[in-house]
This record gives C-alpha cells, structure tokens and sequence, in this order.
C-alpha cells in the first residue's frame, strides 16, 4: 500500500513537470525579422495614434490608403469615406471624455510582406471618462501596411474584440 502512494506521488510529479515544461514550450517570445521594418511601423502606428489622441482628422486622413478596408467586429465594414466620418463622429461624441488610445506594451509585432508592406499586429486599450469614472476598453488590431510612392498607408484595418 505504501509502495502505491509512493508510486502516486511520483507519476503526480511526472505530470506536474511535464505539465510545466509544455507551458513553457508553448510561450511565444517575438522577435522582429526586420528590427527595421518593425521600427518604422511601430512609428506609422505613433503617428496615427497621436492624430488619433489629439483629435486631429487631418493627420489620421493621411494614414489610410483611399482603398482602406476597416474591419470592426463591433461595427461592420467600412471604406475610406465611412471609417473617417466614423472617427469624426466620434471625436464629437467624445469632446470632452478624454478619449485615447495606448499600446499595450509589448504587443506590438510587424511581419514583412514582401513587395508590399508589413502586417502589424497588437493589443489596444481605448480610455476615456464616462459618468465619472475612467472606462477601459481592450482590443486586438491588424493593421495592413502599403509602402507606394515613399508613404506607408493602411490598407486593411481588423479590430476585433468589441
């Protein structure tokens, strides 16, 4: 009976360290292919995002292609006049909300594309003040990058998890 509990124990350990050491197997690091491609979308993204923060529809205009495709798991698809009606629309709505949007640090990976672009993928946050109290939304993108005529545009948008 003893030898059993013994033989129990053991086997539970086995599995625990198995267990374990699948866990860890399965953690996935990234790591850029093209540090510097990775670091010119990480800066299309800034740009963008600080246009988006600042409430500047002139600037975020000039980051989507006039072909964009914008894929919203909560809003449909829409081109490139909607999507920027769309933003317009909701910098009024948010006037006075404190509307922004921050990288969640460390997520953000780039993937060349070769003779088009990047594909840029990440986790967001989108902030703002509502009935007091600081609301936090968080969300996946794609973002799908051209570079034509020494511009990077967005061409694909997919933001999911609304």
């Amino acid at each position: 009976m003893k030898s059993f509990s013994i033989l129990r124990f053991t086997v539970t350990v086995l599995v625990l360290l198995v267990s374990a050491n699948n866990l860890k197997a399965q953690t996935f690091v990234y790591k850029p292919k093209d540090i510097k491609l990775y670091n010119i979308i990480a800066h299309e993204d800034s740009v963008m995002f600080d246009a988006f923060n600042s409430h500047n529809l002139e600037v975020l205009k000039k980051n989507f292609a006039k072909n964009v495709e914008f894929y919203n798991d909560g809003g449909g698809v829409s081109d490139y006049d909607t999507t920027i009606k769309n933003f317009e629309a909701m910098f009024k709505r948010n006037e006075i909300t404190g509307l922004r949007r921050e990288l969640v640090a460390g997520s953000l990976e780039v993937y060349p594309v070769p003779g088009f672009g990047a594909i840029e993928v990440g986790t967001h946050q989108f902030i703002h003040t509502e009935n007091g109290k600081e609301e936090i939304g968080t969300m996946k993108f794609i973002q799908i990058w051209q570079y034509s005529k020494g511009e990077w545009k967005a061409t694909r948008v997919v933001s999911i998890g609304h």
